[in-house]
């Protein structure tokens, strides 16, 4: 039988990827503590020795389907048509497990839900997968990453159905699986010529409104008591309507494959809150009992 044996809610953001010079010169002297929130994430997965690493990507929109990179290998140079002026030039080489894609789009297809494997090697990669891959060195480790899409014409209960077909599939694929939500909580941006509130950029004080950062930290403080029931009953009322990065599909499906409202996975913060351009961001590691 095969077994989750751990899950993150992980920050993606670009700025991340810029030299740590300039990210000390953004932060007033000092780093973003999500830099070294990857060496403590990387230390949580080296523990857990997973067979595959899945990513849940926020910024892999797709429509009418769940879809699942069921490619043998992934290679390139990545560049975001989003940032390009220092996104790019980003060398990627990794594995991917074609097996566990299509396992997952069987299981899908018995319950009758909406994940599908797709397996072009040449579709173009996004930063929420590519920034993992590289912050969390998933090439020099060989590990096989999956990643999954987040389908738009979709509401929050379609996102778990999702992750409940990933959670059957890797049960039954006899693989150690890693899970990813690789995204943001609130997802609003600061305007093109707002000036910060704090000096250091990444003060949580610079997240776009103060509801939004306190709606933020009552999710973390639900993470920590391992509530997500009490998530899903304000997604409506105040998660979806911030709302998260990519209408939190990253996050619900990740539960969902988790056993959904009735998952206890207490999370362990691995990094501050910081702000990115006005979104929240945060590292935060739930650990799996392995029965």
């Amino acid at each position: 039988m095969g077994h989750i044996v751990g899950a993150a809610l992980v920050s993606h953001h670009p700025g991340l990827m810029q030299c740590e010079e300039f990210r000390v010169l953004m932060g007033a002297g000092s780093d973003s503590d999500l830099i070294p929130g990857y060496a403590r994430l990387r230390e949580k997965i080296a523990a857990a020795t997973p067979d595959v690493v899945m990513i849940f990507d926020s910024h892999w929109f797709t429509t009418g389907y769940h879809l699942v990179d069921g490619g043998a290998r992934y290679q390139g140079n990545y560049i975001s048509d989003e940032m390009p002026w220092y996104l790019h030039g980003v060398p990627y080489d990794y594995r991917g497990h074609p097996e566990l894609a299509l396992a997952i789009e069987a299981v899908s297809r018995e319950q009758g839900g909406y994940n599908r494997a797709i397996n072009h090697p040449e579709l173009g990669r996004q930063y929420a997968t590519i920034n993992l891959v590289k912050q969390l060195r998933l090439e020099l480790s060989n590990t096989p990453v999956v990643t999954v899409s987040s389908c738009q014409n979709c509401d929050w209960p379609h996102f778990l159905k999702s992750g409940e077909a990933i959670g059957e599939a890797i049960r039954r694929s006899g693989l150690r699986v890693v899970l990813l939500a690789s995204g943001a909580l609130s997802h609003k941006f600061n305007n093109i010529d707002w000036k910060p509130n704090h000096p250091r950029i990444f003060h949580e004080s610079n997240v776009s409104r103060p509801e939004n950062i306190e709606s933020d930290k009552q999710a973390i403080e639900f993470f920590k008591q391992g509530r997500h029931d009490a998530i899903l009953e304000r997604w409506d009322s105040d998660y979806r309507s911030k709302p998260w990065e990519a209408f939190g599909a990253h996050y619900l499906q990740m539960l969902g494959a988790l056993g959904g409202a009735a998952c206890r996975a207490q999370g362990e913060p691995l990094s501050a809150y910081e702000n990115a351009r006005g979104t929240g961001n945060i590292h935060m590691w739930f650990d799996q009992e392995i029965a």
